[in-house]
């Protein structure tokens, strides 16, 4: 079954994309994908620009209205996913336990809708 580890940290620790703290959380992220990439299991995945450039499109009776940001306000921000093949929940909760994550912060784990 395939998981999406979804990556929440505080964006502002990345807001300096020329410092040392951007280098060496790339270098992290470039070193784990690689391994998992060599064992077959990333399936895909991708950083996102910080939650300022989003835009939000909500549906309220019927009527899409859209907004300029996140969904809302929060101390962490989506900054990035994997998607990845494993056995079972409990591997995909290993696998997210092993993210880098540059500080505090969370990966959630979320089964995809099989469509077969």
């Amino acid at each position: 079954m395939q998981y999406a580890l979804l990556i929440f940290e505080d964006e502002n620790a990345f807001r300096d994309t020329h410092g040392r703290a951007w280098e060496d959380i790339l270098a992290a992220h470039g070193a784990f994908a690689g391994e998992l990439a060599a064992k077959g299991i990333l399936k895909g995945g991708a950083g996102l620009k910080t939650s300022d450039t989003a835009t939000t499109a909500r549906k309220t009776g019927g009527q899409y209205a859209l907004h300029d940001g996140p969904y809302a306000e929060a101390r962490e921000q989506l900054g990035g996913f994997y998607i990845v093949e494993a056995a079972s929940l409990d591997e995909a909760l290993a696998l997210a336990k092993r993210v880098p994550l540059a500080g505090d912060g969370s990966v959630e784990v979320r089964p995809l809708i099989d469509e077969d």
